[in-house]
């Protein structure tokens, strides 16, 4: 009998054990990336490059499940409500901090932690060659004598957010002027119907090129490879003016920091493949644009702090 006992028992020590590490091993299902945008936009399409090689990395499958609506609240809702085992991410972009900052959102700032960064596009000042503008500094000057017409997209989106912050940062006076898209604004910017612009350097390129733009700043912690000539906004004195059209993943912050630095290693390993920096180069950015969670989850807070600042002073929040 106690020979039995002790089988008995020895089996059960081995089952524990076996659960133990079954419960510790990770990732253990597939990961589920939660995105806001419609299939084939921009966040749609990087999340899912991104995900090409970070499959092999993890070892486990991966996937993008769409949740729209409410400037990405209905995305927060429901990543918010999955377990925080480090099997659920989700894409966020601008316009999540802007749905926190504006009262909107079922979570806050402090409910997130930044994993990757996939994508940074700064926001280049660009204005029309024939402004006669040839730097920042006289740009704010000439705003004294009468407000810049500013374009952008719509009134409370990151362009306009970017720009007003500028203002206040700066002292420069600005006139926003909305348009329905980066096209229209182009074209208006090239007639002369607004004297300045934000621009991505996918959408300021042709123009520089040609010499009908100049761009004075870029809203960046750093230069662009592409336009090595440019200061930054903090170069020219002016700092906390950074925003992009930036995207990358987060989870919620009470996820297990080592899941959350196991996420962290295999994604950054995952874009650092040709796969993924052929996909960069393509949108016309470079390997600078992938960054870890230090820097990640940094340059998250201090766009939120921004936005919430600006939509403050704007009298945009709820």
């Amino acid at each position: 009998m106690k020979t039995l006992s002790r089988i008995a028992a020895g089996a059960m020590i081995v089952a524990a054990l076996a659960t133990s590490s079954a419960a510790e091993e990770y990732p253990s299902q597939p990961i589920e990336v939660v995105t806001h945008a419609s299939a084939g936009g921009g966040t749609d399409t990087t999340a899912r490059t991104m995900l090409i090689r970070a499959r092999k990395e993890l070892g486990v499958d991966a996937f993008v499940q769409i949740k729209k609506g409410g400037g990405g609240a209905v995305a927060m809702s429901y990543a918010s409500g999955k377990p925080s085992d480090g099997h659920t991410l989700m894409a966020i972009t601008p316009t999540h901090l802007i749905t926190m900052a504006r009262g909107r959102a079922p979570i806050g700032i402090d409910d997130i932690k930044g994993i990757a960064r996939s994508t940074d596009d700064p926001i280049i000042v660009v204005v029309n060659k024939d402004t006669g503008i040839e730097s920042l500094e006289q740009l704010i000057e000439a705003s004294k004598s009468s407000p810049i017409k500013w374009g952008g997209t719509q009134a409370g989106g990151i362009d306009h957010i970017a720009a007003m912050t500028f203002a206040n940062k700066s002292g420069a006076k600005v006139a926003y002027v909305p348009f329905d898209g980066g096209g229209a604004m182009i074209t208006n910017l090239m007639g002369k119907n607004i004297q300045a612009a934000g621009l991505n350097y996918g959408e300021a390129v042709d123009g520089i090129e040609s010499g009908d733009f100049v761009p004075l700043a870029i809203m960046a912690q750093e230069r662009l490879g592409v336009l090595p000539d440019t200061p930054t906004m903090a170069e020219l004195g002016i700092d906390g003016v950074n925003f992009s059209t930036v995207r990358g993943v987060i989870v919620m912050a009470d996820t297990p920091e080592d899941r959350a630095t196991m996420l962290e290693e295999k994604l950054i390993k995952g874009m650092e493949h040709g796969t993924y920096q052929a996909y960069l180069e393509g949108i016309g950015l470079d390997a600078g644009s992938v960054a870890g969670s230090e820097v990640w989850d940094a340059q998250i807070r201090e766009m939120y702090d921004n936005i919430y600042a600006t939509l403050e002073e704007l009298g945009l929040r709820k």
